[in-house]
Parts: C-alpha cells; sequence; structure tokens
C-alpha cells in the first residue's frame, strides 16, 4: 500500500522540477501567443486548456502517479502562483509576465488589426457585443480584449473617462468625442 501513495525524497524533487519545468513553460507560452490562449472563448479553447492541464499534471507526476506526487505537485504550483503574485506585484515583474490591454473596437469600428493580434475572430467578437446587450455597433464606444482574456465592452451612453484606457494598446484610437474631458466632473 505504502508504495502506491508515497514518493522518495528523490521522486519528490523529481516532481517539483517537472511542475516548475511546465509551469514556467506554460506561463511563456502564455506571454508568447498572448491572452487568448487562456481566454475560453469558444469549445476549442476549452479544450486546448483541458489538455494543458492533463499535460501539465501527466508531465509533473509521471508513469505512475501517487497521492504523495500529487500533493507536492499542488503545493509546488500555490507555491509558483504566491511567487508569481509578488513577482507581479512590481512594476517590472507586471511588464514581464503580464500582457496589456487590446483596443478591439474604437467606436463602432471593428480593429481588425488588433483582432489578428489577439487571435480573436469577429464571429466571437459578436458574441461578446451580443452579450453586452449591443444591438448596434453605434452603441459601442470601445471593447476592450483584457489582460485576462476577458472582453470589456464599453457603451456610448457616457463618455469614457481616459483613465480605464491607460495601458490600453491602440487607446488612441478611439475618437476624442467619445472621452471625457478633463474639466468635466
Amino acid at each position: 500500500m505504502r508504495e502506491l501513495l508515497w514518493i522518495s525524497p528523490a521522486e519528490g524533487v523529481a516532481v517539483v522540477i517537472a511542475t516548475t519545468g511546465m509551469y514556467l513553460t506554460l506561463v511563456l507560452i502564455v506571454r508568447v501567443l498572448g491572452q487568448r490562449v487562456l481566454s475560453g472563448m469558444s469549445g476549442f479553447d476549452f479544450a486546448a486548456v483541458v489538455a494543458f492541464g492533463s499535460v501539465l499534471g501527466r508531465a509533473a507526476l509521471g508513469d505512475s502517479p501517487r497521492l504523495a506526487a500529487g500533493l507536492v505537485a499542488l503545493l509546488t504550483l500555490v507555491v509558483l502562483q504566491a511567487c508569481a503574485g509578488q513577482v507581479r506585484a512590481r512594476k517590472w515583474g507586471a511588464r514581464a509576465v503580464t500582457t496589456s490591454p487590446v483596443l478591439l473596437m474604437a467606436g463602432s469600428r471593428v480593429c481588425t488589426d488588433q483582432l489578428r493580434r489577439c487571435h480573436v475572430q469577429p464571429v466571437e467578437l459578436q458574441a461578446k457585443l451580443r452579450l453586452a446587450g449591443v444591438r448596434h455597433p453605434d452603441e459601442v464606444a470601445a471593447v476592450v480584449f483584457e489582460t485576462s482574456g476577458a472582453v470589456s465592452v464599453l457603451k456610448r451612453d457616457r463618455e469614457i473617462d481616459p483613465m480605464l484606457l491607460s495601458g490600453v494598446v491602440g487607446a488612441s484610437l478611439v475618437p476624442p468625442d467619445l472621452l471625457a474631458h478633463p474639466d468635466h466632473d
């Protein structure tokens, strides 16, 4: 029974190294390919996330998974996530780890180059607009692809505070008449 549940110290170290390596590789992939990789916008994306988890788990736990190896892998992931949070809390770390939000629509105009950059299909953008209750493109002030992979739809019913577009790639494309001016309170 012991051999089915426990691992040796050497196997424990191997689990930590494998888990850390897979975690860092996944972070690098997301950084290089952008937040769209894990955005969960379609069934295909969901399948990819499940596959990523399966590959990470299999690589971390080895050929014969055991309870102790699973616990070590989980603990390693929690520690890595805590460390990543500490890194992101620093300005240089946030730039290194996190991608910037990207403008997908400026007013009623779709930014097709930005869609391609974020690997977002026009039909996916249309679905997000419908979910936000948009009935016509003229109702849109801006659409932002967030660092989390979520899509934020800002409507024209009020002017946009420029602070909300701070750090958004392509924010300068938003028509000035849709932005609040500093003297408006």
